[in-house]
Formats: C-alpha cells, structure tokens, sequence
C-alpha cells in the first residue's frame, strides 16, 4: 500500500511541474507577444515634428558655422589675394590720391581739421549707474555697439541728456572720444574718415597736422564749450598748428552738422569772452585758408522734422508699417520708438537742423523753389533729341513747401479748398494715465486727444508752421531748443541781438568773418531722391503710442514718381537737399554781400551719385551718398570742368548736375543779390582736398 501511494504522489507531482511549465511558456509568449507589439508601436510611431524653436537653432548654428568658416578663410588667404581679385575682374586698380601726389614731389604744408557730423564721432562713458558696471571709458557710441542689444534700456538711459537742462543727468557722464580715432572708423568696417586720413598720411601729413575737432553732437553747440570747453581745445589746437607748421593757415573740412557748428564756431572765436572766445574779428583771417564744406545742412533739413515730429524717416516707416509690433510695442514690450524718441527729443543738436528761412527759403502752400517733379530731369538734359514740350509733359507740379501734410488729398489739393483750423488753442490733456508707459512717457501723453486731433486737422504745416507745431507738440524739448537755435531770416544783421549765440549757426541771421583771403567751399551729392515733404496719418489710438506716423501707403502710380511710401523726394544726396547744401554759397554768400560783406570767395563743387557697379567696389569710389561723399576726395576719377563768367540769371553751366540756380532764382528772398558767377572749376575731387592743403 505505502508503495502504490508513493507511486501516486509522483504521478500528482509529476502532473503539477507539467502545469508550471505550462503555464511559464504562456507567460514567456505573452510577454514575447507584448514586445513584439511594442516594437512595431515604435516602428508605426509618427517622426517628430520640427518645431519653430528646432528652425531657429538650425538656422542659428548654420549662420555660425558659415560665418567662422569665411572668417578662416580670409585670415587664410595672403593679404593680396583681395587685390588680385579685384584687379582680375575691374582691372588694375589706379594709385591712390597720395600716392600720385608723393610720386609728384608734393608734400604736406596746410594743417588740416576734420570736424564730423552728427552721430559719427564715438562717444565713451566716464561715470553711470550700476547698470553700466564695468563700461567705464568703453564706447556706447560708436564700435561695435555691443552694449544696445546687451542692456538697452541701460544703453538709452546712459544716451540720453537731462531733459530740463540739456546737460548730463545725475550721475552720468559721457564724453567724446579724442584723437583722430574719434571719427576715422563708425564701426569694425565702416571707415569714415579714415580713408582721407591714409591718404594724407602718404604726402606726409601725421597727427601733429591733422586734428579731429571731435564733440559731444548731442549737446547744444555752446553748451560744448559750457561743459567740456570744446571750443577752445579747437582755438587751441589751430593757433597751435598754424604757429609751428611755419605760419601756415589751417584747412577746414565739416562734414554734415560739422558745417553748422564750425558757422557757429566761427562766431564765437571772434565774439568777446565771456560768451566768445575772444579771438577779435580778424582771426580767421589770420589762422584759416579755407572751409571745404562737405554735405552742409546749411538751411536745415526737412528729416529732422519726421524725426522730432514721429521719430521717424522713409526706412524706419516702411519698417514700421511692415512690422509694427516690432517698433511700435516689441516682443519684450520695450517700445522701440518710443524710447528712441524720447531719448532723441533730449539731444538738443537735433534741433539746429530743423529748416531754416520758412515760407522765404523753402515755399509756402502753394510754391516752392523746386516746384516740379522731374527724377529724371538730368537725362531729360542730356538728352539733345527731346523737345522741351516733351520735358514738360513728363514732370509734375508738386506741393513740396506741404512739408507735412496729413493725407495724400490734402498734399495734392488746391490751397483754396483745404480747411485749415487753428490748433495753438487747442485745449491740451493727459491721454492716458502714467501706470504702465513708465520710461517711454512722452509729452505727446500730455497733449490728450483734443490736442492730437487739432494737430491733424490744421492739414498741412509750412516751414514757417513747423515751428509752432513742434512748440504744441514737445513744448519742453523747444524751450531749450529756442535758447541755442533760431530759424529765421535777419531783416537787419547789424541789430545787437544777433551778436547772441542762438543766432550763429543759422547762415541766415549772421555774417561771415571778416576774412577775404578766406575761401568756402560747398561740396555735395546729387542724384540721389531725398526726402523733402511727407504724407502722415493719425495712428491707431493705444497705450504709450506715438500718435502721427508717416502714412506708407500714399503713392503715386506714375513710374519714377516723386511720391514713394508718403515721402515727397527731391534732388539731393539722400539726406540734404540740394536747395539746403546749395544755396548758401551759390547766392546769399557769393560776391559781397550783407551775409558776406568781406567778400571771401565762395565756390560750389556738385558730384553726381555713380552707386557702385559690384560688390567688390563696397560703397564705392564715386557714391554722391550724404555719408560716402567724404571719400570722394581720395577717389582719382574727375567731372565735367566747366567755368562761367556770367551775371547770376544767365549762369547754367552747373545745371548739368541739378537745378540749384534754378531753385535760388525762385526763392523769395527779402533782398535780390545780384553777383559774379565766377565759378571754379569743377576739378578732380583729390586736387580739391589735397591741392589746397599743398599750396
């Protein structure tokens, strides 16, 4: 019995290890199955799917790799390889000016002093806020700008002047750059005055001859004597040249705002101390051959008006209407314009370059000295076969003394049909209240919707209007404004009150030095449409906006209209005016006059913009461009010479590059000035600069 129940435990063991195994092959399926549908989940899942953010790296590390791999290479590449290049696909590259000149036996005699323009003189930092911590004596103007994009908003703060005074804010100082590194190079590439400086440098010429008048071009022009004695460092250094380069007078080239404030200079150095520098009314005759003005603003220009009146010009408002979250209320909510206006409304520089002459210089509603609308009237000129009568179908009569019309119907409008209603009345009030605009508060929140209104529906503004708008406007910015600049025409030069120094910058409320030995010069591009009215338009009404912009959609139809993205163009070099840069020297200066009653001879250089034909030419040798002319004088190509020894009304060789005769004719100037035309010739850009300084 116990053998046959041994028998049967086996048999029931035996019977359950079967099961186990049974049942563990079961499980070793399932778990096969499972993997098996995990895997093909896997195999069947959908790709990810590539995101904005996965764009943007690739886009980035694409950039960077592109940009070191170039950078090896042209650090790779012998140091003529740029040359041979050039030369393969242009030609033999000519010598420069200073070459040829040295190879000639000419040699350096006349010291020379640059004195730049606006915003192209670096400006560095001698005491900020902790923001600025470890800026000190760096470049926030200038270089490579790296602070901007780093702590704007510290970057404008430290930009910005006192908004009461026009001087430093508390606890701030920044200062002009010295030396001639103040103005050679803008930034890592973009030369300024360096070109013409190499050039001087080959016949001879070193620091100890050349100068750069550097400044704080923020400030008000006597407000740089008053903080930092720039006027004198410049009397200074002047007399000093002069005395040991063996009594040799100095040779001056302002460039751009330069011009305006070496008028005012000019001024002042003769003007008794305490308000002048004491110098008597014969030193520049004693220290000073000639001003070779390149670019002048001498009657203002009509984009200061856009940028004080909306802080804008044609680029920043085609900008502004393709992108206007980025400008307008940024993706940080920086507002972009906003601070940019109100930091630039606290430059009081800006402000002597507003027109100057009124309805006089540059036209009323219904005239102005330009009158018609003619881009292409140069090639109508050289044009022998067209008919006047064909010249004459193909232009437009064009409001442009509407410096600021709102609408395009308004811009275009009979004088007689425009209702213009008064707004100096207007009552004023905040618009909105001071919680969330913060640091971008203007004084457009002070104006309120009534007085914002009452600007638009005066319609158009004049020159001699754009005055009382910028008072309604930024009533606080004008106060300083009209204590360092006047816009005007003087009725009686000899009247004391143009002895003060808010007249000596405007051409037109002051004489030249009495120095006849003195020659001037107005050199200038041409060529170039150049802003000169536009078309604006109330903006859409939000928190801490600029209310007026220029209205982008205004547009003739017409081909080479003058009518492009609300901006009325003229002749000019993008930036000036032809009738700004030339009618100073072509009529008020030329002969003695009252504005000129020594008689210093005045001469007009006009070059016609050529852009460059290649990118291996950059900006090119012969770009008529406001900031590029400069580097004309270093270029070996020439223009037409040409002379004339007429009356003024007969004088139309110079009508080969623009209409400036033309436009002075017109303008209704208070006094005729008849004068000789004796106009030099228009010589090779290099003999102008380089010729006076050698003989």
């Amino acid at each position: 019995m116990s053998a046959i129940r041994r028998r049967k435990n086996s048999e029931a063991s035996k019977a359950t290890n079967s099961e186990k195994t049974n049942y563990d092959g079961d499980d070793d399926k399932k778990k096969k199955i499972d993997e098996e549908e995990e895997d093909n989940k896997k195999k069947t899942k959908k790709p990810k799917k590539w995101s904005c953010v996965d764009t943007c790296c690739w886009l980035i590390g694409c950039i960077c790799v592109t940009w070191w791999l170039l950078l090896f290479l042209y650090n790779a590449m012998p140091a003529s390889f740029n040359q041979y290049v050039t030369e393969a696909i242009t030609g033999p590259v000519p010598d420069p000016p200073g070459v040829k000149l040295r190879k000639e036996g000419l040699r350096a005699r006349h010291p020379v002093v640059f004195v730049p323009g606006i915003v192209t003189g670096g400006l560095e930092l001698w005491e900020g806020k902790q923001c600025a911590d470890g800026l000190f004596r760096k470049r926030l103007w200038g270089g490579t700008f790296g602070e901007v994009y780093k702590r704007p908003l510290c970057w404008v703060e430290h930009m910005s002047l006192d908004n009461e005074t026009g001087l430093d804010p508390s606890g701030i100082r920044v200062r002009p750059v010295s030396g001639l590194v103040a103005a050679d190079y803008f930034a890592p590439g973009y030369f300024v005055w360096a070109v013409l400086i190499a050039n001087l440098a080959r016949i001879g010429y070193e620091e100890k001859t050349m100068y750069m008048a550097s400044y704080d071009w923020r400030i008000s022009y006597q407000n740089t004597e008053v903080r930092d004695q720039t006027l004198s460092r410049i009397k200074s250094h002047i007399e000093l040249m002069v005395a040991t380069n063996g009594g040799n007078k100095a040779v001056i080239i302002p460039h751009s705002m330069g011009v305006l404030y070496f008028l005012h200079f000019m001024k002042w150095v003769e003007a008794p101390a305490p308000m002048g520098g004491g110098g008597g009314p014969d030193w520049c005759s004693k220290h000073i051959k000639a001003v070779m003005n390149i670019g002048g603003p001498f009657l203002g220009v009509p984009k200061a008006v856009a940028g004080l009146f909306s802080s804008e010009a044609k680029d920043i408002a085609v900008a502004r209407a393709i992108a206007p979250g980025f400008l307008d209320n940024d993706l940080f909510r920086l507002q972009t314009l906003q601070h940019a206006m109100k930091m630039t409304r606290t430059w009081d520089s800006t402000m002597s370059m507003v027109p100057k002459g009124g309805d006089t210089i540059w036209g009323g509603v219904d005239w102005s000295p330009e009158e018609i609308c003619s881009p292409t009237s140069r090639k109508q000129r050289n044009n022998d076969t067209q008919a006047n009568g064909d010249q004459t179908g193909n232009t437009k009569r064009v409001n442009y003394g509407r410096i600021i019309s709102f609408g395009k119907d308004v811009a275009e409008a009979p004088s007689s049909e425009i209702e213009m209603i008064d707004f100096r009345d207007a009552v004023k009030g905040n618009s909105v209240a001071n919680t969330t605009c913060k640091d971008v508060w203007t004084e457009y929140h002070d104006m309120g919707i009534g007085g914002i209104k009452a600007v638009a529906e005066y319609k158009t503004y004049t020159a001699g209007s754009i005055i009382d708008l910028l008072q309604f406007v930024a009533p606080k910015m004008m106060a300083r404004g009209s204590a360092h600049f006047s816009y005007g025409i003087a009725d009686n030069l000899d009247d004391p009150k143009y002895q003060h120094y808010k007249y000596w910058s405007n051409p037109l409320e002051t004489k030249l030095p009495n120095a006849p030995d003195m020659e001037i010069f107005s050199m200038y591009g041409v060529g170039i449409p150049t802003e000169r009215a536009y078309v604006y338009k109330l903006s859409p009404s939000a928190e801490c906006y600029i209310p007026f912009q220029i209205d982008t959609s205004a547009d003739d139809t017409e081909e080479d209209s003058c009518l492009n993205d609300g901006v009325y163009s003229v002749d000019g070099d993008e930036t000036v005016p032809v009738l700004s840069a030339g009618f100073m020297c072509a009529k008020a200066w030329r002969g003695k006059t009252r504005f000129n009653p020594s008689g210093s001879r005045t001469y007009i250089r006009e070059y016609d913009h050529s852009p460059p034909s290649n990118l291996l030419e950059g900006r090119g040798t012969q770009s008529g461009a406001h900031e590029e002319i400069k580097f004309i004088p270093t270029s070996s190509s020439g223009l037409r010479r040409s002379t004339c020894n007429c009356n003024f009304s007969s004088c139309s060789e110079l009508n080969e590059m623009s209409d400036v005769l033309e436009m002075v004719s017109s303008t209704h100037h208070c006094i005729y000035l008849q004068i000789d035309c004796n106009k030099s010739l228009l010589v090779f850009l290099s003999e102008t600069v380089l010729w006076l300084l050698l003989t």
